[in-house]
């Protein structure tokens, strides 16, 4: 068995405590350079983790959406990518779709990795080679081979634009406000797809990464390229999750559009 994996599911429900907990007692909220919140709880979170985390693999590099970036972790072979709350504008307004994501990157590859919604009870997880479960039990993407009437996560108002060359067909679309849970609904076959042609950061998908791709699942940006994670810049392009039948279906609607290149 994964010798992280253990470690990653201890610390992911302690945060997760944490978080809920601060929550109750009332929040403090402050902006971000770029305007988007973070609160107390997210940093509360977020210093656990890296306590938890950092007295028990050391040797490991660090990645996290509430640490200032450190150059050094492009040298190790192993990190920790972490999002200590994806999700933090459905958080602090006390909903329930949001989660703790921890993810160990080995290469430039997800070897491990933890999705816990705290206000829901519901722990997804995977290591490389030993399938992915929910709450112990063994969960599979869907194995849905077309895109009409397929449930999919995404912005309704994307799918209904009127600029897509083929409009997209009938399909029950919902939103969670966290990414890394969207991934994780996917892999559990609770939802056949979900689609975000916009950036995300390596925090955002790492940990739901291979909970996807142990659940029989795909992900990847909208032309089909795999992820790599632990560059430079910690971002990657866009997100097509999927079933491994439906995936390649998705992509032959979105892989025409041209994104910005980052800065």
């Amino acid at each position: 068995m994964n010798e992280d994996l253990a470690l990653l599911r201890d610390t992911a429900l302690e945060a997760g405590r944490l978080a809920l907990k601060l929550r109750t007692a009332g929040l403090t909220i402050e902006q971000k350079e770029g305007g988007s919140p973070v609160t107390n709880g997210d940093l509360a979170s977020n210093d656990l983790i890296k306590a938890r985390l950092g007295g028990a693999r050391p040797d490991y590099g660090w990645l996290s959406e509430e640490t200032p970036d450190d150059a050094g972790r492009l040298s190790k072979s192993r990190i920790f990518v972490i999002d200590p709350i994806d999700g933090t504008s459905s958080y602090l307004k006390g909903r329930d779709y949001w989660s703790v994501c921890i993810a160990v990157v080995e290469d430039g590859k997800p070897i491990a990795g933890v999705v816990y919604a705290p206000s829901i009870g519901e722990l997804y997880e995977a290591a490389k080679g030993e399938g992915a479960r929910m709450n112990g039990e063994p969960i599979h993407a869907s194995r849905r081979f077309e895109i009409e009437g397929c449930s999919m996560l995404g912005d309704t108002r994307v799918f209904a634009h009127p600029d897509w060359p083929i409009p997209w067909p009938s399909m029950q679309v919902e939103a969670r406000n966290s990414v890394a849970y969207r991934m994780a609904l996917v892999a559990a076959g609770a939802f056949d797809a979900c689609v975000a042609v916009s950036k995300k950061h390596d925090w955002d998908i790492a940990a739901a990464d291979i909970i996807v791709s142990e659940a029989g699942g795909v992900a990847t940006d909208h032309k089909g390229q795999a992820y790599v994670y632990n560059r430079p810049l910690p971002q990657q392009a866009s997100l097509v999750c999927a079933g491994a039948a439906l995936h390649p279906l998705l992509l032959a609607r979105v892989g025409h559009i041209e994104l910005p290149k980052p800065a």
